[in-house]
């Protein structure tokens, strides 16, 4: 029998390459036989593979050989055309101990469905992963013996390559975004609802479980403040906008206590493949400290220029105080001279801040030695050793400063017999330890509160630079000016 014999068969025509193939195979030598023996099943299927676009297997027969179309092809590397009528071990021995259980159960009567399975495969001369969705359905006869499988299956490899770098992808992205310096979130639709939220911006809104949530609903109090009117804005043009010290009050808490921030931020419209804005990205830091800091350096620079104008002021004092107690001109002279070097060397400090840090004591008496004659008839100083850092220091001084130079000008100091009780100590508060100045003045003029208020009462008020749990009180008493400062003592040492 000739090849010519079966080139006609009606089942064995088309298919492509492996139909012609399978016109060219050697049947006769085959242990299926010539095509035209081939059981109403077997005819059946492979014209069913050979007519399909799908890639298909079928193995048949107690020697289970191998038939397949064009889109089973390409899965069998280099193995193809040789793997063509041979039995399926031949084809896939380096992964039998994989698929030959799959085999057995078909064979059994049991059809096997897998969406995903990974193999290693050496089908091109080298080992690669490769994945596979398939189904392994037995073939019966008419007496219900299983004669074979039929497989309709495809490779799937490229698809789950690209998810997994999708993945990594993701993941990698992911990580950027969580690790972003500053507050980052991602938000979608025209209601803005959180598709994704970093861990620093969950700390600025002091909320979590933002994902899935509007802007409107997770934080409803800054629905008021016109934030929702700035994302409206820019998902209907497009147009970015950018926010710099904006005040923004938040509820951090969720426990009604609002709280006062100043944030730097950016609204970036997002775009769809068709070029629609879909979602912004949003990027904001938090400058309160910043803000605060630079308020209070406008602060300490307005007073700076305020001691400029009361040096002349403070030297007349000096030399009006010291022509009252004097015994002679020289001794006069000598003394305003010193007071006037001392006066310079304070001068110096608070321009330029102390060096390191320096003790409370130490800057009590920077104040206290520019009137030396009354150190143990005015003033009185107690304290323990307390060091503070050097921008604290600097505010000190200004404060002890600006409450010398009022005690001058109206207070205690202003007549004879005055008297200033300046002490400070460490105290312990709801487990936090609290650094606390008292200026207390005595036997001084009437007190009468000022109607109005300067450079120098807003530095007092302000407290100390850099301090936290800072605040300080002032008490117009009509028989003594008095002045407390409190702060956290260990924000007060950098």
């Amino acid at each position: 029998m000739t090849t010519t014999d079966w080139v006609d068969d009606p089942i064995l025509q088309n298919g492509g390459e492996c139909g012609a193939l399978m016109r060219g195979f050697d049947w006769a030598r085959s242990p299926l036989g010539v095509p035209s023996t081939w059981s109403p099943q077997l005819r059946t299927t492979v014209g069913l593979a050979l007519g399909s676009v799908q890639p298909m297997l079928i193995v048949w027969g107690p020697e289970q050989i191998t038939l397949y179309n064009d889109g089973y092809a390409p899965m069998c590397g280099n193995r193809h055309p040789a793997a063509l009528g041979q039995p399926f071990r031949d084809l896939w021995f380096d992964i039998w101990d994989d698929i030959e259980p799959i085999l057995a159960r078909a064979y059994q009567g049991i059809g096997t469905q897998m969406d995903d399975i990974q193999l290693t495969m050496h089908r091109h001369g080298y080992p690669e992963e490769t994945h596979f969705a398939f189904s392994y359905t037995p073939v019966r006869g008419d007496d219900g013996a299983v004669l074979g499988m039929f497989c309709a299956c495809a490779e799937t490899t490229r698809m789950v390559m690209a998810r997994r770098q999708h993945h990594r992808e993701s993941d990698l992205l992911r990580q950027v975004f969580e690790q972003a310096p500053g507050s980052v979130a991602v938000l979608r639709s025209p209601e803005h609802v959180f598709e994704m939220a970093n861990a620093s911006y969950e700390h600025l809104v002091g909320r979590k479980e933002l994902v899935g949530r509007s802007v409107r609903e997770a934080l409803p109090e800054i629905a008021e403040q016109g934030f929702i009117d700035l994302l409206d804005a820019v998902y209907r043009t497009g147009e970015a906008y950018v926010g710099t010290n904006m005040p923004i009050t938040l509820n951090r808490l969720s426990d009604g206590k609002f709280e006062e921030r100043v944030v730097d931020f950016v609204y970036q419209a997002l775009r769809d493949e068709a070029g629609n804005v879909d979602g912004i990205f949003v990027q904001a830091l938090d400058v309160t400290d910043r803000v605060q800091s630079e308020r209070q350096q406008e602060v300490l620079n307005q007073e700076l220029a305020h001691r400029m104008k009361n040096q002349l002021a403070m030297v007349q004092a000096i030399v009006s105080q010291t022509m009252r107690s004097a015994e002679d001109l020289a001794g006069a002279r000598k003394s305003i001279s010193d007071r006037i070097q001392v006066l310079g060397r304070a001068h110096d400090m608070i321009q330029v801040g102390v060096g390191g840090r320096t003790g409370v004591r130490e800057i009590a008496d920077a104040v206290v030695n520019l009137h030396s004659d009354l150190r143990n008839k005015q003033f009185t100083i107690e304290g323990p050793k307390i060091v503070l850092g050097a921008k604290q220091a600097l505010s000190l001084s200004l404060i002890l400063h600006e409450l010398a130079t009022n005690a001058f000008k109206h207070g205690a100091l202003s007549v004879e017999g005055g008297q200033i009780d300046l002490s400070w100590n460490a105290e312990m508060r709801d487990g936090i330890e609290h650094f606390v100045l008292d200026w207390s003045e005595s036997n001084g003029p009437q007190v009468v509160k000022p109607t109005t208020t300067g450079s120098g009462s807003r530095l007092i008020k302000a407290g100390l630079a850099g301090a936290i749990r800072c605040s300080s009180e002032s008490v117009y008493a009509p028989d003594g000016f008095r002045f407390r400062l409190s702060a956290d003592l260990s924000s007060l040492r950098d």
